[in-house]
């Protein structure tokens, strides 16, 4: 009853006009985001980060967490449609969705890619308000070596479950944690890595980092590509799907809901990673294996379900714990900091207009998606035939005056400049950027839940080994990188052995073989 109650009164805060409307303009631009290749999530809230500081704190957080969850929507209809991906997570829905487009059957894929993502989206959210409020009493019982051990095991979880390597994915978290001890220490009052500098005492802008490396460094690679879309245009009276498909479907979207539900809570790349592993259970599962690829709707109902059902997975970490899993909540929780808000155990006491006005208010985004998806489809598609050189500079406009806007600083308009030449070297380098933004946000708490653990022990580090819940978050991020490095070791060994043998004579290889 306590929980139903507390939802009324956030549909009370989010059926205001004012919050309507943000919601409304949040899944809207969302989906443009997700439409236009390349932006995704991240660098759609980043970009649009600055024009949500003169707004109530509710009111920011309903827009940003509107653009990310319509992001995920947005990004199937140019897979569907264009075979090009709007956003990472959306690879998938390339494999079988474009091919349902050209076989003439656009409609069904693009309806049952709107309501998997409607059924998905709702379900997660349901989920978050019943599990949020629980793990947020539990995080009450947790002091500063829990919360280190915490964030130390998040960091390492989003290594390990990236998409790409993970020494690489340490590295760039390294990178983030030392850009976030630049500025004044709090403690103890001396500058840090400043150089001398004034205006970095406040530390390095996580807006102006955020920007260059998603906005100004996705116009940099996208300037090399010359891209030839070849846009499929579904019609209006072809949108909706047999008896067949539902039937189909219904399958999928169900366990995708939940694969990517679970998967969104733990750090990392969840979207992109539920959307794979819901790929690989509908195929395992089929009786046809082997047409998926051809143009099967369970590989469009499946990972468009779990992809959207992410979203709501990694909204729990974020307002439970004021951990962000994500680089897209990273973002949003800076939006929050700044209005004075600190997601977290106490967000449901001390700001409850806040975290149950977003739940309410992601019911009402996912109606409005499903509502605007289907009839304007033609008209977001449009959005592919607006010519780079005219787009590229609207983008880089929109970074620039928002970076400068919050400030008025010229070192973070360079700031952003270094960092997006860094973000574009770091992709030709096959860097995944995002873990610096994650390692940003959580750097200045891991530093300070490290220093309240060392001074509850007098210095002493046992104190993270000696209490039960902080030791074994430390044994499981152990055992994770153990874990990768014996992977790894084999792995060179396995790849030693076949260069011997490929080396040796014929004959060799033959008696080996005969043995």
């Amino acid at each position: 009853m306590d929980t139903l109650q507390s939802l009324l009164y956030g549909f009370s805060v989010s059926l205001t006009p004012a919050n309507l409307l943000y919601c409304a303009l949040g899944v809207v631009l969302g989906t443009i985001v997700g439409v236009l290749p390349g932006i995704g999530p991240l660098g759609g809230i980043t970009i649009l980060l600055p024009i949500t500081f003169g707004m109530e704190p509710v009111s920011a957080i309903i827009m940003l967490a509107g653009i990310y969850y319509g992001a995920m929507y947005g990004g199937s209809t140019t897979s569907i449609l264009v075979n090009i991906p709007g956003e990472a997570a959306s690879v998938v829905t390339c494999f079988d969705g474009y091919q349902m487009a050209r076989q003439g059957r656009a409609g069904p894929a693009l309806s049952i890619a709107a309501a998997g993502s409607y059924i998905a989206g709702t379900l997660s959210v349901l989920g978050l308000m019943l599990l949020a409020p629980m793990l947020a009493r539990l995080a009450l019982k947790f002091g500063p070596p829990e919360q280190f051990s915490l964030m130390v095991l998040g960091l390492v979880i989003l290594a390990y479950m990236g998409t790409g390597s993970v020494l690489k994915a340490l590295m760039m978290i390294v990178l983030g944690l030392t850009l976030a001890m630049v500025g004044i220490d709090h403690l103890s009052g001396f500058a840090r890595f400043t150089h001398g500098r004034a205006d970095l005492g406040d530390g390095v802008s996580f807006l102006a980092v955020a920007m260059g490396l998603f906005g100004v460094a996705e116009i940099l690679v996208n300037i090399e590509k010359t891209v030839v879309r070849e846009v499929i245009k579904p019609k209006l009276s072809a949108l909706l799907p047999t008896r067949e498909d539902w039937k189909r479907s219904i399958g999928p979207i169900l366990r995708g809901s939940g694969v990517g539900f679970l998967i969104g809570i733990l750090p990392g790349a969840a979207h992109i990673i539920s959307t794979f592993v819901s790929y690989a259970i509908e195929k395992r599962l089929s009786r046809h294996p082997e047409e998926f690829g051809t143009g099967r709707i369970e590989g469009v109902a499946g990972p468009e379900a779990a992809n959207n059902a992410a979203t709501g997975g990694a909204m729990i970490p974020f307002l439970a714990l004021g951990i962000p899993s994500a680089p897209a909540t990273a973002t949003m929780m800076v939006a929050l900091l700044i209005h004075g808000v600190k997601p977290g155990p106490m967000l449901m006491e001390q700001h409850p207009q806040v975290f149950w006005g977003l739940i309410a208010s992601m019911y009402i985004g996912n109606v409005m998606l499903l509502i605007l998806n289907l009839p304007l489809v033609g008209l977001f598609i449009n959005l592919l035939r607006v010519p780079q050189h005219f787009l590229f500079p609207g983008i880089l406009l929109v970074c620039f005056v928002g970076v400068y806007s919050v400030n008025l600083s010229g070192t973070d308009l360079w700031i952003m400049a270094i960092a997006g030449v860094a973000g574009y070297l770091l992709r030709k380098a096959a860097f995944d950027p995002a873990p610096i933004v994650l390692a940003m946000v959580l750097g200045p708490m891991m530093e300070q839940a490290l220093r309240q653990g060392l001074m509850m022990s007098r210095g002493e580090f046992g104190i993270f080994l000696s209490r039960p819940i902080s030791a074994t978050m430390l044994a499981v991020a152990g055992l994770l990188l153990v874990g990768h490095l014996v992977s790894v070791i084999r792995r060179a060994h396995a790849r030693r052995g076949t260069t011997r043998a490929e080396g040796m004579p014929s004959v060799f290889v033959a008696k080996g073989g005969g043995k």
